[in-house]
Formats: structure tokens, sequence, C-alpha cells
């Protein structure tokens, strides 16, 4: 059966209700794709948490952690900027650290990261922009 993302309703809801959204490969440089979707985030009044094991300062004024695996509290949403031979890995983190949601970034699609991800009870998002989503489905909130 072929991968289908969930409906526009069921994606409004799981954005109404998230909490922390782990961003997985979000750069610290400004004009990236990933920097500006988290900031528009947060402007939006989502809680954002950096993860790239490359980068040790803040990122928008949030700790930025190695690994999902090093963050300290509940996460809701797993956002992840990051090729999708990259996937499968992040996607056991994210069923290992108990989050609610594997989202996969526009251009990022694994059947393997959805079979990891949906399997353990993860409701699985691929190949959607999360800010394009939230501004769809909530155009008029201001979290």
């Amino acid at each position: 059966m072929a991968f289908e993302n969930p409906g526009r309703q069921e994606i409004k809801g799981i954005l109404e209700s998230a909490g922390n959204i782990a961003i997985v490969g979000l750069s610290d440089k400004t004009d990236r794709t990933s920097y500006m979707i988290a900031q528009a985030l947060q402007m939006r009044g989502y809680r954002i948490i950096p993860v790239n094991p490359m980068v040790t300062e803040d990122i928008l004024g949030e700790k930025t952690y190695a690994s999902l695996k090093d963050i300290p509290e509940p996460v809701d949403i797993v956002n992840v900027f990051r090729r999708s031979e990259f996937t499968p890995e992040v996607a056991q983190e994210a069923v290992e650290i108990g989050a609610k949601v594997l989202w996969l970034q526009l251009g990022v699609f694994s059947e393997e990261a959805n079979r990891i991800a949906s399997e353990n009870g993860l409701k699985v998002i691929m190949d959607r922009c999360i800010k394009v989503e939230d501004a769809v489905t909530s155009p008029a909130r201001g979290r």
C-alpha cells in the first residue's frame, strides 16, 4: 500500500496540540531554509528545540542538542531537515524518545523511516513543509 499523508484536518489537530518541536538538522545560518522555517514556527508560538551535532551554540535563543536522545524533555513532533537516506536513524531515535509525530520536510521521503515510526505508533508526515501546513490549516492563529 502506498504511503499517504494524513488529511488537512488531522494535520491541523497535530499542529494545534504540539508543544515541543525538535528540528533535526536545524542550521545556525540565517539564510538556510531550516533556520527560516524554525524562526517562523517560533514566531507563531511553537517551542522549537534545535538538534544538530555540528552546532554548539544556541539557535534562535534555544539550546542546541547533538541528538534527539539528549533532549531532557518531551518532544511532540520531530521535524527533519536531513537527506532521505539519513531519516531511518532519526525515526528510530524519535521512537526511542517517545515522540508522537515524525515529520519529514518537503523533498524528504523514506519508506524505511515510515515503517520504523508507524510500526511504533508515531504518526508520519513526509514531503510536506510544516510552516506551509501550519499557515494553511490555521492561517489566522497567533498562538
